[in-house]
């Protein structure tokens, strides 16, 4: 297929360019073979265009895996084809000449000491030439809705689709209420959700879960999220909880909570952010003091998602005197569920809300700490001062999960784009039919694809048991990007209606938003992959 060999080409030129980026960085900050700290962040704007030009050279490298499967399967249509030309054209043509790191902020060659791109530019001229008739292809596509085959086996086409209908029954028509009234997901519907194992997915069978793996999540995760963020976030928690005493826990740890994780009974948060700490853990100051055989928590914690309405925490919390890292344990804190007129009834355990604009249906807190009660027995794994690395074993799962939620959401700005645009008339014709209307909602659905493909490597890489921090990293900054400009985009094809709150982009709007600052803000992900990136020798 043509479009595939110049998208080949394509990208053997811009893997050329990142290894000129990545060679000329590595001598400026890496001499010695590993970064070093004080000149990486001197050289923080080089840094992070080499790692969001290896983001784009990897998602162009899926997307052309992904091209190639449907090839062989005889499923590779016009559809896919424009998918394909317009992605690699234009992330090509950005590595070239600039990559939108945030609407201010341009990460170009010259930021990595690569001043000539001609062999890409050259490169690119057989896709770029494609890209009229390709938008032409994406026109008709999207007239029937028509956003490209993903290319799954038919195991977990079938979760997917199951998922997907019960997102359409039982989410999508109730999403805007619960937005508006910030309103917890009921009850009622976290039932549901339990029965189809939502909380379960990559729980072992053995302790009550489905025992698959982290392409599964990814696929859940993202039927959910694109009927509403809150309900496809809804199992991070049950993911990070059962991650942690799944790799760290005891033998009694296990039996006692993962079934009831499992099953949904059990409703767990991560309480590990704290108020002027962020990302720097180093420096975490709440304290759990041992006395007999409870430990006493002191402190306070901020962003707690679901921190009401659980039943268990998993606390990060400094133990002992060694300072940083090494200093950090994890407890399985037990708590009672909250209600409205009493959100945390546990002794020595206080909270209140944090009032958002997104994101809403589990609700996010402050809470405080004064001699809250731990068993001792309730120590992970029952070894002081692990905490940060059995934390830091759940990263690249959380990561990878927030990027297929991001891209619900990147789906859902999409539908509605392309929903709205084929039902408003101006001009005697729906807007649809606008190049510039059309050929917004042909990009979103090419980056879309491309997000999703990066997405699913980075699981399959996590399921293969291989390392995948950079993966993951590249696959939350990338989805997280997408989702934004495409409720961004979808937001300006409705108009002035999509600023009414009474149109269901005005929400999303809201909830992509926060995509890129959670589990690691952006900034945070690519310093994690440009270390990785310029750590490596090849």
């Amino acid at each position: 297929m043509e479009e595939i060999r110049d998208g080949r080409a394509a990208l053997a030129a811009a893997e050329g360019l990142l290894e000129a980026g990545r060679a000329a960085l590595s001598a400026q900050v890496a001499p010695g073979g590993r970064p070093e700290a004080g000149a990486l962040e001197a050289a923080q704007m080089g840094a992070h265009a080499l790692a969001w030009t290896a983001t784009y050279v990897e998602a162009m490298r899926q997307a052309l895996g992904w091209a190639e499967r449907l090839e062989a399967a005889g499923t590779f249509r016009a559809t896919e084809r424009a998918i394909l030309v317009l992605g690699l054209a234009e992330y090509g043509a950005q590595i070239a000449g600039g990559i939108p790191m945030s609407q201010v902020e341009m990460a170009r060659p010259a930021d990595m000491g690569v001043a000539d791109t001609s062999a890409l530019q050259a490169a690119l001229a057989p896709l770029l030439a494609r890209v009229p008739p390709a938008r032409v292809a994406m026109l008709a596509a999207l007239e029937a809705e028509d956003f490209g085959a993903v290319g799954l086996d038919s195991e977990m086409a079938l979760l997917r689709d199951s998922f997907a209908r019960f997102t359409a029954a039982e989410v999508t028509p109730h999403a805007q209420d619960w937005h508006a009234r910030n309103a917890l997901i009921p009850l009622e519907l976290i039932g549901k959700l339990a029965d189809l194992g939502t909380f379960g997915v990559t729980i072992a069978e053995a302790h009550g879960g489905l025992g698959l793996g982290k392409v599964a999540m990814c696929l859940v995760s993202e039927a959910l999220s694109e009927g509403y963020l809150g309900v496809g976030s809804l199992g991070t928690r049950s993911e990070i909880a059962g991650e942690l005493i799944g790799l760290n826990g005891t033998a009694e740890q296990k039996a006692r909570w993962l079934p009831g994780i499992a099953s949904g009974t059990i409703l767990p948060t991560a309480v590990f952010t704290e108020p002027n700490t962020g990302s720097d853990l180093a420096n975490l100051r709440t304290r759990a003091v041992r006395e007999g055989n409870v430990y006493r928590v002191y402190g306070a914690k901020t962003w707690i998602t679901h921190g009401s309405r659980s039943d268990v925490m998993t606390l990060l919390v400094r133990t002992g005197e060694t300072p940083g890292h090494k200093g950090l344990s994890m407890l399985i804190a037990e708590k009672p569920r909250g209600t409205e007129d009493n959100p945390f009834p546990a002794p020595g355990m206080t909270g209140s809300e944090i009032h958002v604009l997104g994101y809403r249906g589990m609700r996010e807190y402050e809470i405080g700490f004064d001699g809250f009660e731990v068993p001792a027995e309730n120590l992970l794994g029952g070894v002081e001062g692990q905490g940060f690395r059995q934390l830091m074993e759940t990263f690249e799962s959380a990561r990878i999960q927030t990027a297929a939620r991001a891209l619900g959401v990147a789906q859902n700005a999409l539908t509605l784009g392309v929903s709205y645009a084929k039902s408003r008339i101006q001009f005697g014709k729906a807007i649809l039919g606008f190049p510039r209307v059309h050929n917004k909602l042909a990009m979103m659905a090419a980056e879309t694809m491309l997000a999703r493909q990066l997405t699913y490597f980075a699981a399959q890489e996590k399921d293969a048991g291989r390392r995948c921090d950079v993966a993951a990293g590249m696959a939350k900054l990338l989805a997280a990007r997408v989702a934004w400009a495409n409720a961004d985009a979808a937001l300006q094809i409705h108009g002035g209606n999509g600023y009414a709150l009474e149109y269901p982009i005005s929400r999303v709007l809201c909830d992509a938003r926060v995509l890129s600052i959670f589990e690691g803000a952006a900034e945070i992900q690519a310093q994690i992959i440009a270390r990785g990136l310029l750590g490596r020798v090849n």
